[in-house]
């Protein structure tokens, strides 16, 4: 498969599968089955990844980042995706990657120092906290009814978050509240640094929800009651939240989409293995065409998937916003990994839902990749709204009127 990689992006990617081959997926097979996996395993996980050459590739050198380009690292997000253990063993795991590369967009130098260098090093994690219960924003953020208000020089929050990924564990909180009533929704939303401790800031509660349990995920949902923070804890422009969300969001769903494409492809790697020794009904799995016709369908669309991404991942380099690119390939690359994962759990029959393979991990972690970072249903309405704009109605002005 070409995808046109740069030699720095072929040489990361082949630093992460060593990485991965050599150092992650021996450990995972410690623990499969037996997770989550303790923190201090991580920890040295880390320590190893720095010694390849893989640690946090994408945040500037200057705050202990590899400070490689966007598009160079997305191979190694790829590698990274083949283990649940590759993406926090590299550093390049959520919510923590998005809300690193946001702080390092839009921070100030004292916001980045006391908030993204302990990111980077592992020290700290953080939650980005926008998703709200009804009738609050979920797919619809224009419905946010989470407020911050002026008094004198601080912020006063009230409101009620859920999904906040990694909210339980969070030492900071990017909170996303209306800041000007008045103005469109798109316009009067700010978001806003919260350290976790803050009085005011209550975790109600850890969700219960499907997912893989290798590692520990939380989901958390987060009551603001006057909190108070000062107001030089805005993060960017005063009211300009939902640009600098999708300044996030494009790249975050992209390396998503990358570490899925990974998983997809492990949990086929894996499948083709089985099938090439089980035998049944007298040959090989493997060696029956429609398994073999079912897996170069699989083939295509994990080609097409790579493809997507590294353009999307091209016009967001050239300064473009792409919404339309990463929508499609957030669509794409989620139903095409939940298909492959799912047909190579089937391929692998009774071993395909133990917990002696990732697999079923996998499964459990890729259902949910159709809803984060915005549902199918949103990507599409965006897609299609875009379909619709210019459309030509010369090609069917020779018809009668109706």
């Amino acid at each position: 498969m070409e995808y046109h990689d740069s030699a720095r992006a072929s040489e990361l990617e082949a630093n992460a599968r060593a990485f991965m081959d050599e150092v992650v997926i021996p450990k995972e097979r410690e623990y499969q089955g037996q997770g989550p996996v303790p923190e201090s395993v991580i920890a040295d996980l880390r320590e190893q990844a720095k010694e390849y050459g893989v640690y946090c590739p994408q945040i500037g050198e200057e705050y202990g980042g590899g400070g490689e380009a966007f598009r160079d690292v997305l191979p190694l997000f790829e590698q990274a995706g083949r283990s649940l253990l590759g993406a926090p063993a590299m550093r390049v795991d959520a919510p923590d990657e998005g809300n690193m590369h946001t702080f390092e967009m839009f921070g100030t130098e004292a916001q980045k120092e006391e908030w993204l260098a302990p990111l980077v090093a592992g020290e700290i994690h953080s939650g980005f906290s926008m998703t709200e219960p009804q009738p609050g924003g979920g797919s619809d953020p224009k419905m946010l009814k989470t407020t911050a208000e002026k008094d004198g020089d601080e912020w006063v929050i009230n409101g009620h978050k859920w999904w906040t990924t990694q909210g339980t564990e969070a030492d900071v909180l990017l909170v996303m509240a209306v800041t000007d009533p008045d103005a469109h929704p798109y316009e009067g939303a700010s978001i806003i640094i919260v350290p976790s401790d803050a009085d005011g800031v209550t975790i109600e509660r850890d969700i219960p929800h499907l997912g893989q349990d290798l590692i520990h995920e939380s989901h958390a949902e987060i009551t603001y009651d006057n909190v108070r923070v000062p107001v030089e804890n805005t993060l960017g422009p005063e009211h300009e939240g939902f640009s600098i969300a999708q300044a996030r969001l494009g790249p975050a769903r992209l390396t998503h989409c990358m570490r899925f494409s990974g998983m997809a492809t492990r949990a086929l790697d894996i499948a083709k293995a089985y099938m090439s020794e089980r035998e049944a009904f007298g040959s090989k799995v493997g060696d029956k065409s429609v398994m073999r016709h079912r897996v170069a369908d699989l083939e295509i669309k994990l080609h097409a998937t790579k493809s997507m991404v590294r353009h999307a991942a091209r016009e967001i380099t050239e300064g473009k916003q792409a919404r339309v690119p990463v929508s499609m390939s957030k669509v794409y690359a989620a139903n095409a990994c939940q298909e492959i994962i799912d047909f190579s759990i089937q391929a692998c029959g009774g071993a395909g839902i133990s917990k002696d393979l990732p697999i079923s991990d996998f499964y459990e972690a890729v259902r949910a990749f159709r809803i984060i970072d915005g549902a199918d249903e949103v990507h599409r309405r965006v897609i299609g709204r875009k379909a619709f704009e210019e459309v030509d109605t010369s090609e069917i002005e020779h018809l009668p009127q109706f």
